[in-house]
């Protein structure tokens, strides 16, 4: 048995020193934690202070770049909560969800995490040291169940939430698949058209010398211009798709280009109301999570903002947070930003009133989520009669524009 002098918290948050017999670290947590204590640090009396930093080797698998795929990281979360509220220690727990995951991102942050706590960090002071993994809203939500005692619940909210978030995401990426491949096909079969089919179709034409109407010409020039156009019409179309992502991309890399951006999404027809009930949905579920675990307002906004998505929104919640911190309400910068529905606005100034403001939130996201999914819905019913009588335009076009020369010459020659 060896003596270890810990640091820690009690339940009403005051701190605790003290020693403690045991036969290892692992040991000597597992007794704080069963005190009802939160340990903070811990270092055998005599040997190296264990804190959020170790000087053992790491255990991590292999390199790996990137971060983890929050699928990933969901899985892990709700894993996790069901193995805390089973009653396993964390230090095991990590262990065991570690060992299982697949080389990677989430495996090499895991093995790192559990051997930080092992020598005596808060799992929320390992996490944050791995933000590619775990985002400060993780870290803060963990931490948060760590000085309140109920981890275990966090836990099993913060899986719920995760959940929730993947599974909008997954519906709206599911519902534009469809449309997707349609057009890709579409665009693919016009191309190959204007390359291939019309050209013949032209030294057809030349052959008989005969003067061509309106609408055959412009489909002559056009095809010429995919076959021959500086640049070719074929790498307009193949390239333009990539340019677009590359621009959006470049956009995102500055504050004021992703507000740009968002401005115009938000304006838009239909998809406009559907990504401003997404941001939404996305921000009250955030908050309100926040917030019924127990962390300040002020750093909950904070959280929220960064974690929007959406700078509009965010925007949005800094003059959320400054209002709160020169001691007004959480209501009237969101009305005067007019980025939310009246019917928003007011029930968070009802939640505000009646000291349920986390209630609401979350309330007002369940609300915004089933709300996403019916208009996602009905985009992709509009999107399918749209989309056959688009084709069926180009489609008859293209006909019309190839056949009309040629019944003119058949007419002609049955006339002669």
């Amino acid at each position: 048995m060896a003596v270890f002098q810990y640091e820690a918290m009690n339940q009403a948050g005051q701190e605790v020193k003290d020693n403690i017999d045991a036969s290892s670290a692992e040991d000597a947590l597992e007794k704080i934690r069963n005190l009802g204590l939160f340990p903070t640090r811990i270092r055998e009396k005599g040997g190296r202070k264990k804190g959020g930093a170790t000087t053992k080797k790491k255990k991590g698998g292999s390199i790996t770049f990137g971060k983890a795929k929050v699928k990933h990281v969901t899985q892990f979360t709700r894993q996790l909560a069901t193995l805390q509220d089973a009653g396993l220690p964390i230090l095991r727990s990590l262990g065991i969800l570690a060992e299982q995951q697949k080389p990677g991102p989430l495996k090499n942050a895991l093995s790192e995490v559990a051997e930080d706590v092992e020598g005596g960090a808060t799992l929320s002071e390992a996490m944050a040291k791995h933000p590619k993994a775990f985002n400060r809203l993780y870290v803060n939500m963990v931490a948060a169940g760590e000085t309140g005692g109920v981890l275990d619940v966090i836990l099993v909210r913060l899986a719920e939430f995760m959940e929730k978030a993947q599974r909008l995401k997954a519906k709206i990426k599911g519902a534009m698949i469809y449309p997707s491949v349609v057009i890709t096909f579409a665009v693919g079969i016009v191309t190959m058209i204007m390359i291939v089919v019309v050209p013949k179709f032209e030294e057809i034409f030349k052959d008989f010398d005969t003067a061509l109407p309106k609408v055959t010409v412009l489909l002559i020039n056009t095809s010429n211009w995919f076959v021959n156009g500086m640049p070719p019409g074929w790498m307009v179309v193949l390239f333009s798709p990539i340019a677009v992502i590359i621009f959006m991309k470049l956009l995102n890399q500055s504050k004021g280009g992703r507000f740009a951006k968002d401005s115009v999404i938000v304006r838009l027809p239909i998809a406009g109301g559907i990504s401003s009930k997404s941001s939404i949905a996305r921000f009250c579920r955030t908050l309100g999570t926040l917030v019924t675990a127990g962390v300040p307002i002020l750093e909950a906004i904070t959280i929220t903002k960064e974690t929007a998505g959406n700078e509009v929104y965010a925007r949005a919640l800094e003059k959320v947070h400054d209002s709160i911190r020169e001691g007004d309400t959480f209501a009237d910068p969101l009305r005067a930003a007019k980025v939310c529905d009246g019917i928003v606005v007011n029930m968070i100034s009802v939640g505000e009133e009646t000291g349920e403001l986390d209630k609401m939130l979350l309330r007002i996201a369940d609300n915004y989520d089933d709300e996403v999914e019916v208009a996602v819905t009905a985009l992709i019913s509009l999107l399918e009669p749209i989309m056959v009588a688009v084709l069926g335009v180009i489609v008859g076009f293209i006909v019309i524009a190839l056949f009309l020369p040629l019944v003119s010459l058949i007419q002609s020659m049955s006339g002669g």
